[in-house]
Protein backbone atom coordinates (compact mmCIF):
# COMPACT_ATOMS: atom_id res chain seq x y z
CA UNK A 1 0.00 0.00 0.00
CA UNK A 2 1.08 3.37 -0.83
CA UNK A 3 2.11 5.84 1.98
CA UNK A 4 -0.83 8.09 0.74
CA UNK A 5 -3.04 5.26 1.17
CA UNK A 6 -1.97 4.14 4.26
CA UNK A 7 -1.78 7.47 5.41
CA UNK A 8 -5.60 7.92 3.99
CA UNK A 9 -6.69 4.91 6.03
CA UNK A 10 -5.21 6.35 9.21
CA UNK A 11 -6.89 9.44 9.32
CA UNK A 12 -10.34 7.77 8.41
CA UNK A 13 -9.60 5.63 11.54
CA UNK A 14 -9.25 8.68 13.64
CA UNK A 15 -12.40 10.28 12.16
CA UNK A 16 -14.23 7.73 13.70
CA UNK A 17 -13.52 8.46 17.21
CA UNK A 18 -13.60 12.20 16.11
CA UNK A 19 -9.91 13.15 15.97
CA UNK A 20 -8.89 15.33 13.33
CA UNK A 21 -5.63 14.47 11.95
CA UNK A 22 -4.72 17.29 9.88
CA UNK A 23 -5.60 19.44 13.22
CA UNK A 24 -3.24 17.60 15.44
CA UNK A 25 -0.49 18.25 13.11
CA UNK A 26 -1.50 22.09 12.56
CA UNK A 27 -0.97 22.21 15.99
CA UNK A 28 1.77 20.28 16.75
CA UNK A 29 3.70 22.83 14.16
CA UNK A 30 2.57 25.76 16.10
CA UNK A 31 4.37 24.14 19.50
CA UNK A 32 8.11 25.33 19.28
CA UNK A 33 10.71 22.90 21.16
CA UNK A 34 13.71 24.49 22.27
CA UNK A 35 16.40 22.18 21.63
CA UNK A 36 19.65 22.61 24.09
CA UNK A 37 22.95 23.22 22.49
CA UNK A 38 25.10 21.39 24.92
CA UNK A 39 24.56 17.98 23.64
CA UNK A 40 26.89 18.68 20.80
CA UNK A 41 29.88 18.92 23.04
CA UNK A 42 29.02 17.32 26.33
CA UNK A 43 28.19 20.71 28.15
CA UNK A 44 31.95 21.64 27.83
CA UNK A 45 31.18 24.80 25.93
CA UNK A 46 34.41 26.95 24.87
CA UNK A 47 35.25 29.58 27.70
CA UNK A 48 38.22 27.68 27.91
CA UNK A 49 39.46 25.38 24.68
CA UNK A 50 40.07 21.82 26.54
CA UNK A 51 38.90 22.65 30.21
CA UNK A 52 36.72 19.45 31.43
CA UNK A 53 33.64 19.80 33.85
CA UNK A 54 34.49 20.91 37.57
CA UNK A 55 31.71 20.88 39.81
CA UNK A 56 28.29 22.05 39.52
CA UNK A 57 26.67 18.23 40.07
CA UNK A 58 26.76 17.50 36.49
CA UNK A 59 28.44 14.45 34.48
CA UNK A 60 28.27 13.38 31.01
CA UNK A 61 29.54 9.93 30.16
CA UNK A 62 30.95 8.72 27.25
CA UNK A 63 33.89 9.40 24.83
CA UNK A 64 32.48 8.82 21.60
CA UNK A 65 34.59 10.17 18.86
CA UNK A 66 33.46 13.24 17.02
CA UNK A 67 31.71 15.79 19.41
CA UNK A 68 32.39 19.84 18.56
CA UNK A 69 35.58 21.36 19.48
CA UNK A 70 34.43 24.62 18.27
CA UNK A 71 31.30 26.84 18.12
CA UNK A 72 30.87 26.71 14.13
CA UNK A 73 31.53 22.72 14.48
CA UNK A 74 28.58 22.97 17.18
CA UNK A 75 26.48 25.07 14.82
CA UNK A 76 27.07 22.89 11.84
CA UNK A 77 25.85 19.78 14.36
CA UNK A 78 22.95 22.04 15.36
CA UNK A 79 21.45 23.05 12.06
CA UNK A 80 21.91 19.11 10.99
CA UNK A 81 19.98 17.90 13.46
CA UNK A 82 17.37 20.34 13.35
CA UNK A 83 17.42 19.50 9.52
CA UNK A 84 16.74 15.58 10.45
CA UNK A 85 13.36 16.76 12.46
CA UNK A 86 10.01 17.87 11.80
CA UNK A 87 8.46 20.36 13.78
CA UNK A 88 9.42 23.95 14.71
CA UNK A 89 12.56 24.94 16.94
CA UNK A 90 13.98 27.30 19.43
CA UNK A 91 18.15 27.15 20.56
CA UNK A 92 18.72 27.08 24.38
CA UNK A 93 22.35 28.57 25.15
CA UNK A 94 24.29 28.11 27.75
CA UNK A 95 26.22 31.04 29.16
CA UNK A 96 29.17 29.34 28.91
CA UNK A 97 29.17 28.93 24.96
CA UNK A 98 29.99 32.81 24.74
CA UNK A 99 31.70 33.51 21.63
CA UNK A 100 35.60 35.30 22.23
CA UNK A 101 37.02 34.83 18.83
CA UNK A 102 37.04 38.55 17.76
CA UNK A 103 37.56 39.65 21.69
CA UNK A 104 39.40 38.95 24.72
CA UNK A 105 37.75 36.17 26.61
CA UNK A 106 36.11 37.57 30.17
CA UNK A 107 35.22 35.81 33.43
CA UNK A 108 31.59 34.95 33.66
CA UNK A 109 30.68 38.03 35.84
CA UNK A 110 32.28 39.90 33.07
CA UNK A 111 29.56 39.00 30.61
CA UNK A 112 28.39 41.40 27.95
CA UNK A 113 26.18 41.23 24.50
CA UNK A 114 29.00 41.35 22.72
CA UNK A 115 30.10 37.68 23.43
CA UNK A 116 26.66 36.63 21.88
CA UNK A 117 26.35 38.53 19.19
CA UNK A 118 27.76 36.34 16.71
CA UNK A 119 25.12 33.59 18.07
CA UNK A 120 22.32 35.92 17.72
CA UNK A 121 23.16 36.96 14.15
CA UNK A 122 23.44 32.84 13.94
CA UNK A 123 19.89 32.33 15.03
CA UNK A 124 18.26 35.03 12.63
CA UNK A 125 19.68 33.60 10.02
CA UNK A 126 18.53 30.57 10.72
CA UNK A 127 15.08 31.77 11.79
CA UNK A 128 15.62 30.04 15.62
CA UNK A 129 14.93 31.99 18.33
CA UNK A 130 17.14 32.17 21.13
CA UNK A 131 16.15 30.93 24.74
CA UNK A 132 19.49 31.08 27.53
CA UNK A 133 20.97 29.68 30.84
CA UNK A 134 23.04 31.88 33.45
CA UNK A 135 25.93 29.11 33.74
CA UNK A 136 26.37 28.28 37.93
CA UNK A 137 28.32 25.14 37.07
CA UNK A 138 31.82 23.99 35.59
CA UNK A 139 33.54 27.07 37.01
CA UNK A 140 36.26 27.60 40.02
CA UNK A 141 34.03 29.35 42.33
CA UNK A 142 30.89 27.00 41.83
CA UNK A 143 32.98 23.98 43.69
CA UNK A 144 30.47 24.95 46.44
CA UNK A 145 27.48 26.85 47.14
CA UNK A 146 27.07 29.54 44.29
CA UNK A 147 24.06 32.15 45.06
CA UNK A 148 23.48 30.41 48.13
CA UNK A 149 27.22 30.72 49.52
CA UNK A 150 28.33 32.24 52.94
CA UNK A 151 31.02 33.65 51.39
CA UNK A 152 29.88 37.07 49.89
CA UNK A 153 32.74 37.59 47.12
CA UNK A 154 31.54 34.10 46.17
CA UNK A 155 27.94 35.14 45.98
CA UNK A 156 28.51 38.39 44.89
CA UNK A 157 30.22 37.16 41.61
CA UNK A 158 27.32 35.27 40.79
CA UNK A 159 24.41 37.46 41.00
CA UNK A 160 26.53 39.77 38.61
CA UNK A 161 26.80 37.19 36.54
CA UNK A 162 23.16 36.35 36.70
CA UNK A 163 22.36 39.75 36.10
CA UNK A 164 23.90 40.08 32.87
CA UNK A 165 22.56 36.66 31.80
CA UNK A 166 19.15 38.76 32.31
CA UNK A 167 20.69 41.39 30.25
CA UNK A 168 21.98 38.86 27.42
CA UNK A 169 18.63 37.35 27.62
CA UNK A 170 16.73 40.83 27.15
CA UNK A 171 18.66 41.75 24.38
CA UNK A 172 18.32 38.41 22.62
CA UNK A 173 14.49 38.52 23.24
CA UNK A 174 14.02 42.07 21.94
CA UNK A 175 16.40 41.70 18.94
CA UNK A 176 14.91 38.36 17.69
CA UNK A 177 11.10 39.70 18.61
CA UNK A 178 10.20 36.51 20.54
CA UNK A 179 10.98 36.67 24.39
CA UNK A 180 13.68 34.45 25.51
CA UNK A 181 13.60 32.17 28.61
CA UNK A 182 15.74 32.63 30.67
CA UNK A 183 16.13 29.21 32.87
CA UNK A 184 18.06 29.72 36.53
CA UNK A 185 19.29 26.06 38.36
CA UNK A 186 22.15 26.02 40.60
CA UNK A 187 23.75 22.71 41.94
CA UNK A 188 24.10 24.27 45.68
CA UNK A 189 24.04 21.70 48.23
CA UNK A 190 26.24 19.54 50.35
CA UNK A 191 27.21 15.87 50.36
CA UNK A 192 26.02 15.15 53.59
CA UNK A 193 23.38 16.11 56.16
CA UNK A 194 23.60 20.04 56.87
CA UNK A 195 23.03 21.49 59.96
CA UNK A 196 21.84 25.25 58.81
CA UNK A 197 19.16 24.48 55.79
CA UNK A 198 16.97 27.10 56.27
CA UNK A 199 20.68 29.71 56.52
CA UNK A 200 21.18 28.52 52.78
CA UNK A 201 17.84 29.06 51.25
CA UNK A 202 16.87 32.56 52.85
CA UNK A 203 20.31 33.60 51.31
CA UNK A 204 19.27 32.47 47.93
CA UNK A 205 16.26 33.82 48.15
CA UNK A 206 17.62 36.82 49.12
CA UNK A 207 20.17 36.54 45.92
CA UNK A 208 17.15 36.13 43.79
CA UNK A 209 15.60 38.51 44.79
CA UNK A 210 18.75 41.27 43.91
CA UNK A 211 19.10 39.01 40.46
CA UNK A 212 15.23 39.92 39.67
CA UNK A 213 15.60 43.65 40.97
CA UNK A 214 16.55 44.80 37.39
CA UNK A 215 13.30 45.67 35.88
CA UNK A 216 13.72 44.18 32.08
CA UNK A 217 9.96 43.65 30.06
CA UNK A 218 8.21 40.33 29.55
CA UNK A 219 8.14 40.74 26.50
CA UNK A 220 11.71 40.43 26.06
CA UNK A 221 12.59 38.40 28.65
CA UNK A 222 10.71 35.53 31.04
CA UNK A 223 13.02 33.98 33.74
CA UNK A 224 12.17 30.60 35.17
CA UNK A 225 13.27 28.48 38.35
CA UNK A 226 14.27 25.23 38.08
CA UNK A 227 14.55 22.76 40.96
CA UNK A 228 15.92 19.58 41.87
CA UNK A 229 16.20 16.86 44.29
CA UNK A 230 19.85 15.77 44.33
CA UNK A 231 22.66 15.88 42.55
CA UNK A 232 26.44 14.87 42.48
CA UNK A 233 27.67 16.20 45.59
CA UNK A 234 24.84 17.14 46.79
CA UNK A 235 23.40 13.74 47.68
CA UNK A 236 21.70 14.83 51.28
CA UNK A 237 21.22 18.37 50.40
CA UNK A 238 19.86 20.81 47.91
CA UNK A 239 19.32 24.15 48.62
CA UNK A 240 16.85 24.66 45.49
CA UNK A 241 14.53 22.08 45.89
CA UNK A 242 10.98 21.74 44.69
CA UNK A 243 9.43 23.11 47.97
CA UNK A 244 12.08 26.06 47.79
CA UNK A 245 10.98 27.27 43.90
CA UNK A 246 7.52 26.36 44.36
CA UNK A 247 7.05 28.86 47.45
CA UNK A 248 9.32 31.44 45.94
CA UNK A 249 7.65 31.41 42.15
CA UNK A 250 4.01 31.24 43.80
CA UNK A 251 4.89 34.24 46.27
CA UNK A 252 6.59 36.31 43.32
CA UNK A 253 4.80 35.15 40.29
CA UNK A 254 7.40 33.63 38.73
CA UNK A 255 8.12 30.88 35.84
CA UNK A 256 9.11 27.73 37.60
CA UNK A 257 11.18 24.10 35.73
CA UNK A 258 9.89 20.81 35.77
CA UNK A 259 12.72 18.37 34.70
CA UNK A 260 11.70 14.97 34.26
CA UNK A 261 15.04 13.67 36.10
CA UNK A 262 14.79 16.45 38.73
CA UNK A 263 12.21 14.43 40.85
CA UNK A 264 12.65 10.95 42.91
CA UNK A 265 12.57 8.22 40.10
CA UNK A 266 8.87 7.26 41.67
CA UNK A 267 7.59 10.67 41.28
CA UNK A 268 4.56 11.02 38.30
CA UNK A 269 6.05 14.29 37.26
CA UNK A 270 3.01 14.76 34.71
CA UNK A 271 1.25 15.10 37.94
CA UNK A 272 3.02 18.04 38.90
CA UNK A 273 1.72 19.96 35.95
CA UNK A 274 -1.68 21.02 36.43
CA UNK A 275 -0.97 22.06 39.73
CA UNK A 276 1.62 24.35 39.11
CA UNK A 277 -0.67 25.97 36.27
CA UNK A 278 -3.05 26.92 38.87
CA UNK A 279 -0.69 28.79 40.98
CA UNK A 280 1.81 30.20 38.71
CA UNK A 281 1.78 32.15 35.24
CA UNK A 282 3.96 30.16 33.45
CA UNK A 283 5.53 26.61 33.29
CA UNK A 284 8.66 25.87 31.18
CA UNK A 285 9.27 21.81 31.19
CA UNK A 286 12.67 19.89 30.62
CA UNK A 287 12.54 16.70 28.72
CA UNK A 288 14.99 14.38 29.66
CA UNK A 289 15.25 10.53 30.21
CA UNK A 290 16.44 9.15 34.30
CA UNK A 291 17.83 5.94 34.33
CA UNK A 292 17.68 5.47 38.12
CA UNK A 293 19.18 8.69 38.90
CA UNK A 294 19.10 11.86 37.02
CA UNK A 295 21.43 10.76 34.57
CA UNK A 296 20.15 12.47 31.42
CA UNK A 297 19.38 9.86 28.65
CA UNK A 298 18.43 10.50 25.59
CA UNK A 299 14.55 10.72 25.78
CA UNK A 300 12.92 8.01 24.09
CA UNK A 301 9.02 7.64 23.37
CA UNK A 302 8.11 5.83 26.64
CA UNK A 303 5.11 5.79 28.89
CA UNK A 304 6.87 8.72 30.81
CA UNK A 305 7.20 11.22 27.85
CA UNK A 306 3.66 10.20 26.62
CA UNK A 307 1.68 11.04 30.02
CA UNK A 308 3.74 14.73 30.44
CA UNK A 309 2.49 15.22 26.66
CA UNK A 310 -0.85 14.21 27.66
CA UNK A 311 -1.42 16.56 30.72
CA UNK A 312 0.46 19.35 28.91
CA UNK A 313 -2.17 19.41 26.51
CA UNK A 314 -5.35 18.34 28.09
CA UNK A 315 -3.60 21.32 30.42
CA UNK A 316 -6.06 23.88 28.04
CA UNK A 317 -3.06 26.23 28.51
CA UNK A 318 0.11 25.18 26.05
CA UNK A 319 0.52 28.89 25.22
CA UNK A 320 1.71 29.22 28.66
CA UNK A 321 3.82 26.22 28.52
CA UNK A 322 7.26 26.34 27.04
CA UNK A 323 8.88 23.36 26.57
CA UNK A 324 12.96 22.46 26.03
CA UNK A 325 15.13 19.70 25.47
CA UNK A 326 17.80 18.99 28.65
CA UNK A 327 20.08 15.52 28.12
CA UNK A 328 23.54 14.86 27.05
CA UNK A 329 25.10 11.35 26.08
CA UNK A 330 28.29 11.16 25.14
CA UNK A 331 28.63 7.50 24.40
CA UNK A 332 26.93 7.53 21.31
CA UNK A 333 26.71 10.18 18.29
CA UNK A 334 25.94 13.44 19.76
CA UNK A 335 23.74 14.28 16.21
CA UNK A 336 21.93 10.92 16.62
CA UNK A 337 21.04 11.60 20.10
CA UNK A 338 19.55 14.88 19.32
CA UNK A 339 17.81 14.02 16.73
CA UNK A 340 16.17 10.66 18.86
CA UNK A 341 15.14 13.31 21.66
CA UNK A 342 14.07 15.84 19.61
CA UNK A 343 11.82 13.41 17.49
CA UNK A 344 10.51 11.39 20.55
CA UNK A 345 9.19 14.79 22.28
CA UNK A 346 7.57 15.56 18.84
CA UNK A 347 6.10 12.06 18.92
CA UNK A 348 5.03 12.20 22.21
CA UNK A 349 3.62 15.68 21.51
CA UNK A 350 1.60 14.90 18.53
CA UNK A 351 0.42 11.09 20.51
CA UNK A 352 -1.04 13.63 22.92
CA UNK A 353 -3.10 15.64 20.43
CA UNK A 354 -4.54 12.78 18.67
CA UNK A 355 -7.13 11.90 21.30
CA UNK A 356 -10.44 13.12 21.99
CA UNK A 357 -9.93 14.82 25.30
CA UNK A 358 -13.37 15.90 24.94
CA UNK A 359 -14.79 12.72 24.92
CA UNK A 360 -12.33 11.34 27.70
CA UNK A 361 -13.57 14.00 30.32
CA UNK A 362 -17.40 13.33 29.17
CA UNK A 363 -16.65 9.41 29.75
CA UNK A 364 -15.03 10.47 33.14
CA UNK A 365 -18.24 13.29 34.36
CA UNK A 366 -20.92 10.66 33.62
CA UNK A 367 -18.98 8.33 36.07
CA UNK A 368 -17.93 5.94 32.87
CA UNK A 369 -14.49 5.03 33.63
CA UNK A 370 -14.67 1.98 31.56
CA UNK A 371 -15.26 4.27 28.63
CA UNK A 372 -12.45 5.96 29.40
CA UNK A 373 -10.03 3.15 30.05
CA UNK A 374 -11.21 1.56 26.92
CA UNK A 375 -10.73 4.93 25.14
CA UNK A 376 -7.22 5.58 26.48
CA UNK A 377 -6.46 1.62 25.49
CA UNK A 378 -7.89 1.75 21.71
CA UNK A 379 -5.43 4.69 21.23
CA UNK A 380 -2.72 2.53 21.50
CA UNK A 381 -3.83 0.34 18.42
CA UNK A 382 -4.17 3.32 16.08
CA UNK A 383 -1.87 3.69 13.20
CA UNK A 384 0.08 6.61 14.99
CA UNK A 385 2.70 5.66 12.68
CA UNK A 386 1.36 6.74 9.60
CA UNK A 387 0.36 9.85 10.76
CA UNK A 388 4.07 10.78 11.71
CA UNK A 389 5.37 9.79 8.43
CA UNK A 390 3.22 12.00 6.96
CA UNK A 391 3.94 14.70 9.36
CA UNK A 392 7.60 13.98 8.67
CA UNK A 393 6.77 14.21 4.88
CA UNK A 394 5.28 17.28 5.36
CA UNK A 395 7.91 18.72 7.36
CA UNK A 396 10.72 17.87 4.55
CA UNK A 397 12.07 16.04 7.74
CA UNK A 398 13.68 12.38 6.79
CA UNK A 399 11.59 8.96 8.25
CA UNK A 400 12.71 7.02 11.64
CA UNK A 401 15.16 4.74 9.49
CA UNK A 402 16.52 7.06 6.60
CA UNK A 403 17.52 9.39 10.28
CA UNK A 404 20.04 5.95 10.73
CA UNK A 405 21.79 6.70 6.86
CA UNK A 406 21.70 10.50 7.55
CA UNK A 407 23.77 10.84 11.14
CA UNK A 408 26.21 7.31 9.96
CA UNK A 409 26.55 9.38 6.54
CA UNK A 410 27.30 13.06 8.69
CA UNK A 411 29.63 10.71 11.43
CA UNK A 412 31.48 9.62 7.74
CA UNK A 413 32.17 12.52 5.92
CA UNK A 414 31.94 15.20 8.69
CA UNK A 415 32.52 13.72 12.28
CA UNK A 416 35.10 11.32 11.77
CA UNK A 417 37.74 13.67 10.01
CA UNK A 418 37.75 16.22 14.08
CA UNK A 419 40.86 14.54 15.31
Amino acid sequence: MAKKEVYADAREQYAELGIDTEKAMDALHKIPVSMHCWQGDDVGGFEHPGATLDGGGIQVTGNYPGKARSIPELRADIEKALSLTPGSYRLNLHASYADFSDTKAVDRDQLEKKHFQSWLDWGKSNHIPLDFNATFFAHPKAAGMTLSSKDKGIRDFWIEHAKRCREIGGWFGKEQGSACIHNLWVADGMKDIPADRKGYREILAASYDEIMSLDIPKEHLKDSFESKVFGIGSESFVVGSHEFYMGYCVKNQHMITLDMGHFHPTENVADKISSMLMFVPELLFHISRGVRWDSDHVCILNDDLKMIAEELVRSGKMEKIHIATDFFDGSINRVGAWALGLRATEKAMLYALLQNNERLVAAEESENYFERLALCEAYKTLPFGAVWDRYCEMSNAPSDLEVVKEVMDYEKNVQSKRI
